[in-house]
């Protein structure tokens, strides 16, 4: 079968005939270094993908992608939800109204944010029907002023289904006997855990006209509408084009959207991102630094064998390829290895750290301080693409150096002490 003399001889180099290795200590240890750096590499980025999946998913899809809201409560929220609608971009609206202030039950105090929904309308907008642990949305009832809340906020609570707590507003009301806080007390219908610390302990919803009750504002009156986008990255133009379309409306409007509350957490994601792929990126910079020297050593030590082939007839440009096959092998070998490495560990990432959490009972994600309490991953194909790819362009200008070395070997001075 025909070879070519560079790679056979490569290919005879990565071999330790002389141990009966099928490969030499040295260039094992290079493969092992480029595989350990392509699977972490994966895994890593892996990891980041699910952690901006799951804030689009579970965080984006809780919190409106974009709200429209006036000076004053909108009196008919159906108008302009039909005018928002004529824009191609927006996928449903919703109305709601937000309200500030705690929840008490006993000496338990839980802050919170009330957001009036209407139960029948908010599922277009919102996912928070899929994370439903008890009661469903449609629960909340015009004047029964029951209360959806989260997990966390129910366990620092205590309260259960069916119980009763105490709603204070941030306000006071003035009655002849002095002035008191505003307080309701609500029933809680419903549970939620979305598995965000953020949602699941400050976040409750109620009818929006029990929220009306609550403003002295009129059953119908709410305080905007939410927007659920097509592609919520253009939520900042798309909002401003609704409110420019309802601008010659007696009522002033403005808008808010997704960027304003979240973007910087979601943008912080996309900056560790880059950032971590840049430094693990040296973890592979450093194995390809160790195939420069594994190559440094085979030219040290066949400097005779490549005097030899010289005198035979062999051209420098032969020399150079011979090394460059053995180098080129050894990446190739190695980048494969951690790339099957790495797909295996990113598919299993989270469940591994799931067991690894029960065996040890500590979890590594607080929910209370991460918008999760599990490790995601998602593994994309352009990473592993990129990986790979960067881990045999650096594999390859790695063996350069050496190979140009090996073929600049003079034969009468490399044989003249032989």
């Amino acid at each position: 079968m025909f070879r070519p003399l560079p790679i056979y001889i490569g290919m005879r180099y990565v071999r330790a005939k002389r141990r009966n290795h099928f490969v030499s200590f040295i260039s094992l240890t290079s493969m092992v270094g480029l595989a350990l750096g392509v699977l972490v590499m994966i895994v890593v980025l892996s990891v980041m993908n699910g952690f901006d999946r799951e804030m689009r998913d579970r965080v984006l899809g809780m919190i409106p992608h974009a709200t429209l809201e006036s000076y004053q409560p909108i009196d008919d929220w159906r108008i302009v939800a039909d005018q928002a609608k004529k824009n191609p971009q927006v996928a449903a609206v919703a109305p709601f109204t937000q309200l500030q202030g705690m929840l008490t039950q006993d000496k338990a105090v839980q802050t919170v944010l009330l957001n009036a929904i209407e139960p029948n309308e908010e599922p277009k907008v919102s996912i928070i029907s899929d994370f439903m642990r008890e009661g469903k949305l449609t629960d909340l009832k015009p004047g029964g002023f029951g209360v959806i809340i989260g997990t966390l906020a129910a366990q620092k609570l205590g309260v259960k289904l069916g119980d009763k707590v105490t709603y204070i507003a941030p306000e006071v009301a003035v009655t002849p006997a002095g002035m008191f806080p505003r307080m309701k007390r609500l029933t809680v219908v419903g549970i939620f855990s979305v598995g965000a610390g953020e949602l699941d302990g400050s976040v409750g919803l109620i009818h929006v006209e029990d929220a009306a009750r609550l403003q002295r504002w009129q059953p119908s009156q709410v305080q905007g509408i939410r927007l659920k986008l097509h592609d919520l990255f253009k939520a900042p133009q798309v909002s401003w084009d609704v409110v420019r379309s309802l601008a010659s409306d007696n009522e002033d409007f403005y808008a808010r959207d997704w960027t304003r509350t979240h973007g910087n957490l979601y943008q912080a994601i996309g900056m560790e991102k880059t950032m971590i792929g840049l430094l693990l990126l040296l973890i592979v910079a450093v194995a390809a630094f160790n195939i420069i020297s594994t190559l440094v050593m085979v030219v040290t030590d066949k400097t005779s064998d490549i005097a030899i082939l010289r005198t035979l007839g062999a051209t420098p440009r032969q020399i150079m390829f011979i090394f460059m096959v053995q180098g080129t092998f050894i990446g190739v070998i190695g980048t494969l290895l951690g790339c099957v490495l790495g797909i295996i560990a990113a598919l299993n990432v989270s469940g591994f750290i799931a067991w690894l959490e029960r065996m040890t009972g500590h979890h590594f994600l607080n929910a209370q301080v991460y918008f999760i309490n599990y490790l995601p991953s998602q593994l994309q194909l352009n990473d592993v693409l990129w990986v790979c790819g960067a881990s045999l362009l650096l594999s390859f200008l790695a063996t350069l150096y050496p190979s140009w070395s090996a073929a600049r070997t003079q034969p009468a001075e490399a044989l003249r002490y032989e």
